[in-house]
């Protein structure tokens, strides 16, 4: 595992006012499924998905700005193109915000390492956020929309476990992995979810596991762990439909605070509206 440090920065903006630095928590916001083009002109069934990210970004900075980092959870890019990763770093280095990315299954991970973020190409690292250990765990099978948590990962789970760290933790990745009850999805989730789980309900410190690909917000408990699903910063998948369907919530995103006493506040904040008309989905993406 590689352990990166997460400075705290001073950033323009915000819409948090910190009166004491020493006693505020660690404010991380989870962005996922962003699904950009290359090409700035290509659409996401009807969706310009960087007037949607946009949007995204501008509710956060009217409502949780500045955080202290950013983890951005998979399917980045829709086309597996360049570009898109070049214009993605090119968007946040801009925001002057310490960034994670992780894959999802319609990333290419070796152009995410080579134009984004280099560390991504770790299956499991360890970040520190504050008082806080982040574990970014790659859930990703080259050629497969579904996803698997090789045994590789699940020993560094059991590994940092047993260091006796003693710090509150987060595990984030892609893939759900257990059922959220949309059939159609639920057949993409991590297909080893029983045993992942069982790995991970044995580390003492493990606050919540946190996911994005199922495009819409969900919170469930399995053997005792708290699973958090991301909504989408462009379309969302309608909740509880055997087949693919839109819902039309607008695109949205997740903000934590992780407070040095170990307590996890976390919500989900939506934009008001869509950038552009949201119109009906016909097949699949």
């Amino acid at each position: 595992m590689t352990d990166t440090d997460v400075p705290s920065r001073p950033k323009e903006g915000g819409g948090w006012n910190r009166q004491d630095a020493a006693a505020a928590p660690f404010r991380l916001l989870q962005l996922t499924d962003l699904h950009l083009y290359a090409d700035p002109h290509r659409r996401l069934l009807g969706q310009d998905t960087r007037l949607t990210l946009e949007s995204v970004l501008g509710l956060a900075r009217a409502r949780h700005w500045p955080p202290d980092a950013v983890a951005l959870t998979g399917d980045l890019v829709h086309d597996e193109l360049p570009g898109a990763y070049r214009f993605l770093r090119q968007r946040f280095d801009a925001l002057a915000i310490p960034y994670h990315c992780l894959p999802g299954n319609h990333d290419r991970l070796d152009l995410l390492v080579g134009h984004l973020d280099p560390a991504a190409a770790s299956a499991l690292r360890l970040v520190t956020a504050g008082a806080w250990d982040l574990l970014l765990v790659d859930s990703t099978v080259p050629g497969r929309e579904g996803g698997h948590l090789s045994e590789h990962v699940l020993a560094g789970i059991a590994d940092h476990a047993a260091a006796g760290r003693g710090r509150p933790t987060l595990v984030f990745l892609h893939h759900h992995l257990a059922p959220i009850g949309s059939a159609w999805i639920d057949t993409m989730q991590v297909d080893n979810g029983p045993a992942a789980l069982a790995a991970l309900a044995r580390h003492p410190d493990l606050r919540a596991v946190i996911c994005g690909h199922v495009h819409q917000d969900g919170e469930q408990v399995q053997q005792g762990l708290r699973l958090l699903a991301t909504p989408s910063t462009c379309v969302q998948f309608l909740p509880g439909s055997p087949t693919f369907a839109l819902d039309p919530l607008t695109p949205g995103y997740r903000w934590l605070e992780l407070h040095e006493d170990g307590r996890l506040d976390t919500g989900i904040e939506r934009t008001d509206a869509y950038p552009e008309a949201l119109g009906p989905a016909t097949e699949g993406y």
